[in-house]
């Protein structure tokens, strides 16, 4: 369960499944919170004739200077729109001032909830970030003298924003835990959180090939980009710092996602507002029903889109097998509810 933000693909792209069996097996071996991190914490971080040869090396070299060059170039020049353009049709960026402001929905291409064990019935629906409600992301980022931590505080609201529209919040849910290792995640790394609101809690990794080579796949939300697994001109990752963060040699900083806690920005390196230990500003997300309570034993199986803005989500408890059925328009949400059993009620809900 992750924090309230008050102020708060079609292809199925699942997390690589080292991540999942790690998850498994660290919580089938009973591991505690501090254990748990700890593991997470693990790892952060045909010769013809000389001239021939001098000839082609020297030409080899001469193009790769030509191609660091080139990839030097495109990384100095990068914009926050060039970020987001892989995801155009869905995702709209505009400059108001000192702010790039990022419109979308929220809700990804690719399927969602699918492998969750510990789940509080909430579902993914549609949210207006648009407007004076977009997601902002600051235009000129500045490093600041005193960062802040995501292992003691940022608990509520998001931390970044990914390529495709979609917030990510803090890698440890509102009661410190890790929500990946806790099974709160789907395997994409998101869920929804207590406003029907669909997130990730750790880096969608599986959006780099789709965000481009040498792209961001999101920005943190004091401004510095977020890369993968690869530095933007494509060389292996060096030695982060406790942010997932590090300096390019052209001085300007940069975050990774990782498959190891704390999976994406550890915190913000850059200057952010705080205020109710969440990044301001940032969306609303309104809450149209009261946040529900875990259900012991629940496995979520399959999500399906029958059509558009018509959601079906199947678990079992138990083995027995259950279901959530809703359609979401602007206003309204309205669900159908079917138990083990057969049983069926129906509920709807005003949007404000």
């Amino acid at each position: 369960m992750c924090g309230n933000n008050e102020h708060h693909e079609h292809a199925v792209i699942e997390l690589p499944n080292s991540m999942i069996t790690r998850r498994a097996a660290l919580r089938l071996g009973g591991v505690g919170l501090g254990a748990a991190l700890l593991a997470a914490c693990g790892s952060k971080s045909l010769i013809s004739s000389t001239s021939d040869v001098s000839t082609s090396m020297a030409s080899a070299t001469t193009a790769a200077e030509a191609t660091t060059t080139s990839v030097a170039s495109q990384v100095s020049a990068l914009t926050v729109p060039d970020a987001f353009a892989a995801f155009a049709d869905t995702v709209k960026v505009t400059r108001e001032g000192k702010w790039w402001m990022v419109e979308s929905d929220g809700m990804p291409a690719h399927n969602m909830m699918v492998g969750i064990t510990s789940w509080q019935q909430q579902v993914p629906t549609s949210q207006p970030y648009v407007g004076s409600n977009a997601w902002s992301i600051p235009a000129e980022p500045v490093i600041s003298k005193s960062p802040v931590s995501a292992k003691t505080s940022l608990y509520r609201g998001a931390i970044a924003l990914a390529v495709n529209g979609v917030p990510i919040f803090n890698a440890l849910n509102n009661r410190g835990d890790d929500a990946f290792l806790y099974g709160e995640l789907d395997k994409w790394g998101g869920h929804a959180g207590r406003a029907d609101d669909y997130h990730y809690h750790i880096a969608p990794l599986h959006l780099q090939k789709q965000a481009g080579a040498n792209m961001p796949i999101a920005y943190a939300l004091d401004g510095f980009p977020i890369y993968g697994e690869s530095e933007p001109d494509g060389s292996k990752v060096a030695a982060l710092d406790e942010f997932n963060g590090h300096y390019a040699e052209d001085g300007s900083y940069h975050y990774h996602g990782t498959r190891t806690y704390p999976y994406i920005n550890g915190g913000l390196r850059g200057v952010i507002t705080v205020s109710g230990d969440q990044i301001d500003p940032q969306p609303t997300t309104k809450p149209f029903r009261e946040a529900l309570q875990p259900l012991k034993g629940a496995v979520i199986t399959s999500f399906e889109t029958p059509a558009t803005n018509s959601y079906r989500l199947g678990y079992t408890v138990d083995g027995a097998a259950a279901e959530v059925a809703y359609v979401v328009s602007a206003s309204s949400v309205a669900f159908t509810f079917t138990d083990a059993s057969g049983a069926t009620r129906r509920e709807t809900y005003a949007r404000r």
